[in-house]
């Protein structure tokens, strides 16, 4: 009977919900990408009052840890840190493209779907024509991990060439406009924190918690900043 909170500020969109033995009880969302930090805490609030639940009867925390926004990475893991601390509760740690591909795998109909031989390959925008991207197999083995790649025509080849690859999210929409070869499949899907449910539940159950006062954002690549202008 395990009651999760489970934040999701990674990408251009915010969302945080509460979920219970993996079904989904609330689910606030933001798509206001600039706003993550004004919106997390008051959505909280909103869940916890809707249900007239206390945080105290959470049994643990959920959070993106990444790849994803510099700034949306910071904000949810530092909730996410101070809750765990204040509330004396484990962390869970769940990699955004994780959740992407988990997402892709569980929304997308089976009869749209080869039956062999499928990857599914979840992308985050970087800007420019850089993704953050993975690839997993049905049963959600990862086959690549996260890496941070700059798109061209031939990009994953030697996995296209053998595999059908599902692409997804932010950064695919930019592959899909050089991409040339017939094993690539495009599919719009949106992502949010009710896909972390599942998965966070199978780590609680487990209890895989992270070291919460060694516990990061995985940011993937340093952040830059250009230097201002004098």
């Amino acid at each position: 009977m395990a009651l999760l909170l489970n934040i999701d500020t990674a990408t251009e969109h915010a969302s945080v919900c509460l979920s219970q033995d993996g079904n989904v009880l609330a689910i606030e969302e933001s798509h206001e990408q600039k706003n993550h930090g004004s919106f997390l805490q008051p959505a909280i609030k909103r869940i916890f009052s809707s249900l007239h639940l206390q945080l105290s009867s959470l049994d643990a925390i959920a959070v993106t840890s990444g790849p994803g926004s510099y700034t949306g990475l910071r904000v949810g893991m530092a909730s996410a840190k101070g809750l765990c601390y204040a509330l004396d509760k484990p962390l869970l740690l769940l990699g955004t493209l994780e959740v992407m591909a988990h997402a892709a795998i569980t929304g997308t109909s089976k009869a749209q779907l080869p039956t062999s031989n499928l990857l599914f390959c979840p992308m985050i925008d970087a800007r420019r024509m850089e993704v953050f991207a993975a690839i997993y197999d049905i049963s959600m083995k990862q086959v690549l991990a996260p890496a941070a790649i700059i798109l061209t025509e031939h990009s994953f080849i030697n996995e296209l060439t053998n595999h059908t690859i599902h692409f997804s999210g932010s950064g695919s929409h930019k592959f899909q406009n050089i991409l040339q070869h017939p094993n690539g499949l495009f599919a719009n899907l949106s992502c949010n924190a009710a896909n972390i449910v599942a998965l966070a539940e199978g780590a609680y159950q487990k209890k895989q918690f992270a070291n919460l006062a060694y516990s990061e954002p995985f940011y993937l690549k340093e952040f830059f900043s250009p230097a201002p202008k004098h």
